[in-house]
C-alpha cells in the first residue's frame, strides 16, 4: 500500500517521508490545483528525499487543452526535470472533445521515455472514463497510475466508479488507479474497504488545520496509513 501526499518544498517532502508517505507529489500554486514547480524547488526536493517524487508538469490552470506554445513549455519542463535527475512526472492533457490528447502524450514519452508518469485528474474531465482508460492502458509501460475521483467531485461520490476502474486495471494489468480528492483520515478506511486500491493520494486533509499553509499532522498521517491497511 502506498500513500502519496502533496508537497510544496523540500521541508514538507522530508516531513512527509518521515511520517510514512511512500511517495510525494511536488507542486507549485496549490491554490490553482497545482502547477509546475520551479527549477530550484525541484532540485532541492530531489536532493533531500529518498522516496519517489512525482513532479507536476502543468503550465496553467485554465483547462487541460494545450496549444503548441503550451506543449513546447511542457516538453521543455519535462526535459529539465530529467536533467535534474527526476524520474517521475504528473501530467495530463485532453483534446477539445474531452478525449485523451494522445499526440501530446506521445511527445511527452518521446522526450523522456524512462519517466514514470502519473496521469492526473484531467481524467475526471473526460467524456467517457472507460474509453479513456483503454487509451491510457496502451501506454502502461510509461503511465503507471491514474489519479482520479471516479469522475465525481470527490472519492466518496465516485467510489462505485473507482471500484470498477480498480477491477478493470487488475483484469488487464493496466495503469493502477490512485483515488484522490476528498480523502481524509475519517473516511479512508470505508473507502478503501469498498474500492480496494493499492495506492491513495491526499493533500490538505493530513495537514494541521487542513491548510496548505501548515505542515503535516502526525496523528492524521498515522490515521490515513492505518485506514489503508
Amino acid at each position: 500500500m502506498t500513500l502519496e501526499v502533496v508537497v510544496q518544498n523540500h521541508q514538507e517532502a522530508l516531513q512527509a517521508e518521515k511520517l510514512g508517505a511512500g511517495r510525494v507529489e511536488l507542486v507549485a500554486a496549490i491554490s490553482e490545483g497545482g502547477l509546475t514547480p520551479s527549477y530550484g524547488t525541484i532540485k532541492q526536493v530531489l536532493q533531500h528525499v529518498s522516496i519517489p517524487v512525482q513532479i507536476m508538469v502543468r503550465p496553467h490552470s485554465y483547462h487541460f487543452y494545450y496549444d503548441s506554445d503550451d506543449a513546447s513549455i511542457i516538453l521543455n519542463d519535462i526535459q529539465a526535470v530529467a536533467e535534474l535527475g527526476g524520474r517521475g512526472i504528473v501530467f495530463g492533457a485532453l483534446n477539445r472533445d474531452d478525449t485523451i490528447n494522445e499526440h501530446l502524450l506521445q511527445q511527452v514519452i518521446e522526450t523522456a521515455p524512462d519517466m514514470d508518469i502519473t496521469f492526473h485528474r484531467a481524467f475526471d474531465r473526460v467524456a467517457d472514463q472507460t474509453s479513456a482508460y483503454k487509451v491510457l492502458a496502451q501506454y502502461k509501460d510509461h503511465i503507471k497510475r491514474i489519479l482520479t475521483s471516479g469522475g465525481e467531485e470527490n472519492c466518496e461520490a465516485g467510489k462505485a466508479n473507482l471500484r470498477d476502474l480498480v477491477q478493470r486495471a487488475a483484469q488487464i494489468n493496466g495503469p493502477s488507479i490512485m483515488p484522490g480528492a476528498g480523502l481524509s483520515p475519517e473516511n479512508i478506511r470505508s473507502i478503501h474497504e469498498y474500492v480496494r486500491a493499492s495506492e491513495y493520494h491526499t493533500g490538505k486533509a493530513v495537514r494541521i488545520n487542513q491548510s496548505f499553509r501548515n505542515m503535516f499532522d502526525a496523528k492524521k498521517m498515522d490515521m490515513m496509513l492505518a485506514g489503508m491497511s
